[in-house]
């Protein structure tokens, strides 16, 4: 049912496998690496075809510094903070309270409710992108960080809500049964018994969303146009003029886009790994 592992098999399948696994991390880097080299070449080795050779010339720190001093990329990343740290915030904090429910109290409806959770994470979203788009326009929300975030959240609840059900579901029952025989509140049950215990949960659900939110182009291109609410993921395509697009600029921008999701995933890898199977079983 499982795969054998690495060191239980034949010295030949080990040394495919350590053969081939260098190779296949390249082929997965090689995208990033493409884009790397073209962030400090000059504009002119696109227009001489100088995709894969060396550099006429180094212009790596011109190009970032123009990202920043010629662009709107300041912005884009400021909108960027205010969309992903209000859905962390918001996602995060209504799972724990639905999963809260969810995971302790028992009742016939409870089962149905997180079906309906469940459920709204197979809705593919671009089945959603015409009336999404239509119900902003209509609550004056389009083109705004406000309505982005408030759709952010509705949509990664579900997920979320997910996550913490099954997180809690596998706490010890007997210490919420503790508190209620000494006569403790369900909100402080939730808040001083329940809540500690989700920290790590908590942790690597916020770094997983982060990762989601920041790394969306989909719903910025939909709601959002212009300097004022776009996310940089949107925003890079600035760069792009009506005849010709200034990969080298392009380039640069998408490393600066990509730095503060990596820099989250190294500073919590431990709860960014714990964030992909927690919660996974009872």
């Amino acid at each position: 049912m499982f795969p054998t592992p690495i060191d239980r098999t034949s010295r030949p399948w080990q040394i495919t496998y350590q053969t081939l696994l260098p190779l296949a991390l390249i082929l997965w880097l090689l995208p990033l690496i493409a884009v790397a080299i073209f962030s400090v070449k000059p504009d002119s080795d696109f227009a001489n075809a100088n995709y894969w050779g060396w550099p006429s010339s180094f212009e790596g720190f011109t190009n970032y510094a123009l990202v920043f001093t010629g662009s709107d990329m300041p912005q884009y990343l400021l909108n960027s903070f205010k969309i992903t740290s209000p859905t962390v915030i918001g996602a995060v904090g209504l799972s724990c309270m639905t999963g809260f429910a969810l995971g302790i109290y028992k009742f016939k409806a409870n089962i149905w409710l997180f079906f309906m959770f469940v459920a709204g994470n197979f809705v593919p979203f671009q089945i959603l992108m015409v009336p999404v788009r239509d119900l902003t326009l209509q609550m004056g929300l389009y083109n705004t960080i406000t309505g982005l975030v408030l759709f952010h959240i509705a949509f990664q609840t579900g997920f979320c809500t997910l996550f913490m059900r099954n997180f809690i579901r596998a706490l010890p029952f007997e210490l919420i049964e503790a508190a209620r025989v000494e006569g403790v509140s369900e909100w402080r049950i939730f808040w001083y018994v329940v809540l500690p215990l989700m920290k790590p949960a908590i942790a690597a659900l916020s770094v997983l969303i982060f990762t989601f939110i920041w790394n969306d182009y989909f719903w910025a291109v939909v709601l959002t146009q212009g300097v004022e609410s776009q996310p940089v993921t949107a925003g890079i395509t600035s760069f792009n003029a009506q005849y010709r697009a200034a990969y080298h600029l392009m380039s640069a921008g998408s490393i600066v886009a990509a730095l503060p999701p990596v820099a989250m995933f190294f500073l919590m890898q431990r709860h960014f790994i714990a964030g992909l199977t927690l919660g996974a079983v009872k």
